[in-house]
């Protein structure tokens, strides 16, 4: 499996394309950098209809809940980071946004807020001081707080394989960067909740207790929140988050004009997050 997945990643130039936010320009370490505001809109487009089709395929959402042409359109489309990878025939196979704050957002500022968990007396107030806690934290430690989701892959894409990539890479792109804490909300389908914590992640807590999974019924699926240090993958994958910095920095970035800051910038917005929909 580890040896598959080490050619896949010294694949990844011709696989994978990087979506900049707007404002945003890429790390120094990145030789691959274009300007296109065409072609950066018809890959959004392109990602925000391939996960549409699998979202609702998978029964995580309707059909009124997509656009006329059948996008998934979310507000962090246009703030976050995109990696978009791509099959043999250069259609895309899997997708995930990262989000990296520029100051220690609020809790209301995250997507978390809009989490059923934050409805219940017994979970609010936990909640809301576990998330703060870690935002703090990174404050503390100087570093970015950051958000990821959007994470959807296709059936025949080698499910497991092309979804592991995906969330090394995001921690790759978070490295490059200077590292950060983040937060995702995984659904329980597809073992996408398993497959992030093998790769290091682990539950929010506060006062040694831990905040539980819950079921959404906006999406008709028991949901978990986790957190992650992306300088710290599990040890079990370490290699290979470094063997994707090597390969990361050759990979095809698109941005748009007016560039102007080294990193994203923040946005909040009212949605849960999804993790393989």
């Amino acid at each position: 499996m580890l040896k598959l997945f080490e050619r896949e990643i010294n694949a990844l130039k011709r696989r994978l394309v990087i979506l900049a936010p707007p404002g945003a320009t890429a790390p120094e370490s990145f030789t691959n950098v274009i300007v296109d505001n065409d072609e950066h809109r018809d890959f959004k487009q392109a990602l925000q209809r391939f996960r549409g089709n699998i979202y609702m395929r998978d029964g995580a959402l309707r059909r009124d809940q997509l656009s006329s042409d059948g996008r998934h359109v979310t507000p962090e489309d246009d703030q976050a980071w995109h990696l978009l990878l791509r099959d043999n025939d250069e259609d895309i196979a899997g997708c995930i946004w990262y989000l990296e704050h520029n100051d220690s957002p609020k809790f209301d500022e995250l997507r978390v807020h809009g989490c059923p968990l934050t409805t219940q007396s017994d979970w609010k107030d936990k909640l809301r001081k576990a998330v703060t806690s870690e935002v703090s934290r990174a404050r503390r430690e100087r570093i970015r707080y950051a958000e990821v989701g959007g994470w959807a892959v296709a059936c025949h894409a080698q499910c497991v394989s092309a979804a592991l990539l995906l969330v090394l890479g995001t921690y790759s792109l978070s490295q490059l960067a200077g590292g950060a804490l983040v937060m995702a909300t995984a659904t329980m389908r597809h073992s996408s909740a398993k497959i992030l914590r093998r790769l290091g992640g682990s539950p929010f807590e506060t006062d040694g207790t831990e905040i539980p999974s819950y079921y959404d019924e906006r999406y008709e699926c028991e949901m978990e929140l986790l957190k992650f240090d992306t300088r710290r993958p599990a040890s079990r994958y370490a290699d290979l988050v470094d063997l994707i910095n090597r390969n990361l920095t050759d990979v095809q970035i698109i941005a748009t004009e007016a560039a102007e800051s080294r990193v994203p910038t923040g946005v909040h917005a009212g949605q849960p997050m999804w993790a393989l929909g």
